[in-house]
């Protein structure tokens, strides 16, 4: 499935939007991943495991938003983007949204 920022696809034409679509992950550092960062920033610079948390969280938001997006009968997304938070001071939130749609290639 295609998945793009941007809202038009050269060489497609949006033949239907089918709505709003999304993929929501929660994630939590284990204790030795927290201590282990933890010790990290008092030195200062990046913190590797938080960036890979990121990291994985966002590729497992944007496949669950693919996979709701398959169910809608989408063979794309547009304007997709991702939004993030923490809860609870333990745990990351990341949401990837965009819109599902239905490209056709563009008339020539």
């Amino acid at each position: 499935m295609l998945v793009t920022t941007t809202e038009n696809v050269p060489g497609h034409a949006v033949r239907a939007t089918l709505g709003p679509v999304f993929g929501v992950v929660v994630r939590s550092r284990g204790l030795g991943g927290n201590i282990t960062a933890s010790l990290r920033s008092i030195v200062g610079g990046e913190i590797p495991e938080y960036t890979r948390l990121i990291e994985e969280t966002r590729r497992h938001a944007i496949d669950r938003m693919v996979q709701n997006a398959t169910l809608m009968g989408a063979n794309a997304i547009v304007m997709m983007r991702f939004d993030s938070g923490e809860i609870a001071q333990s745990m990351n939130e990341v949401v990837a949204y965009g819109t599902a749609v239905i490209l056709d290639p563009a008339p020539e």
